[in-house]
C-alpha cells in the first residue's frame, strides 16, 4: 500500500503547478481548505475517488497521485528527463514531525506538550537540520502570512534576527505548560522578547526568564 506522505507530497506539486497555495485550490474545488490540506500535509489518507476529483482539476492521472508504480504525471511528460515530479517538495525522503492543536487560544498559542499531529515530508532547505520540524498555525492572527491550517517548517538551529518569524515557546508560569506563539520577531534581550501579529495587529510582551526558545521559521507548507 503506498504511503500517505507520497501521496500527499505528489498532490502538492500537482497543485502547486496550477494553483499557488492549497487555499486557493480549495476554492477552485468548492472545498473546504481544512478539508484539501488535510490531504496535502498527509494528515488524512488519499482515496481513488478523491485522486480522481483532484487529478482532473490538477491535469494530473489519478493513479500517479496514489503513488502507484510506473505511472507518470501528465504535468511531468513534457519535461526533461531527468525532472522529478515533487522534487522541490520532496527533500531527501525524511519526514519530520508536525505539532499544534486544531484550535489555538486568543493569540493563535497552543499547549506545546509533544503531541504529534501527523508528520510530512521535509523540504530540501531542512533536510540535513536536526531537530527540524513542523507547527501547523492555528487561527488568523498571521493572516495573510500565515492561514489557519498551513504547516510552517522549522530550522531550530538558523540565527534569528528582527523582521524574521518565529515559534517562540513560553512557559508563563514555573510548573505551567509550555505554549508556543507563531510571530513576527522584534527583539530579545536579557529583559524581554517581543513579538508581533497582524489580527489584531499588537506586540507581544514576555519576561525572558519564561522564554524557553526561539526558533526561525523558513518557510510555509504552501510557500
Amino acid at each position: 500500500m503506498a504511503d500517505k506522505f507520497e501521496k500527499a507530497t505528489r498532490l502538492r506539486s500537482a497543485r502547486s503547478s496550477k494553483y499557488s497555495s492549497a487555499s486557493a485550490a480549495a476554492d477552485a474545488l468548492g472545498m473546504k481548505a481544512s478539508t484539501y490540506r488535510a490531504h496535502e500535509n498527509g494528515q488524512n489518507d488519499l482515496k481513488l475517488d478523491e485522486a480522481k476529483v483532484y487529478g482532473k482539476k490538477f491535469g494530473v492521472d489519478p493513479l500517479w497521485l496514489m503513488a502507484e508504480d510506473g505511472i507518470v504525471s501528465a504535468a511531468n511528460q513534457n519535461d526533461s528527463p531527468n525532472a522529478v515530479v515533487g522534487a522541490k517538495l520532496v527533500g531527501r525522503g525524511r519526514t519530520i514531525k508536525v505539532y499544534g492543536r486544531a484550535v489555538g487560544g486568543v493569540d493563535g498559542e497552543f499547549e506545546m506538550n509533544g503531541s504529534v499531529l501527523y508528520e510530512i515530508m521535509a523540504p530540501p532547505i531542512l533536510s540535513d537540520v536536526n531537530g527540524a520540524y513542523g507547527v501547523q498555525v492555528s487561527g488568523d492572527s498571521m493572516s495573510p502570512r500565515y492561514e489557519d491550517g498551513e504547516v510552517c517548517f522549522v530550522d531550530p538551529d538558523r540565527r534569528v534576527k528582527k523582521g524574521d518569524y518565529v515559534i517562540a515557546q513560553i512557559r508563563l508560569d514555573e510548573h505551567g505548560p509550555l505554549l508556543a506563539y507563531v510571530k513576527k520577531f522584534i527583539r530579545h534581550n536579557a529583559e524581554e522578547l517581543v513579538l508581533s501579529q497582524f489580527n489584531p495587529e499588537k506586540e507581544l510582551r514576555f519576561a525572558a526568564p519564561c522564554v524557553v526558545s526561539v526558533h526561525y521559521i523558513a518557510l510555509a507548507g504552501n510557500a
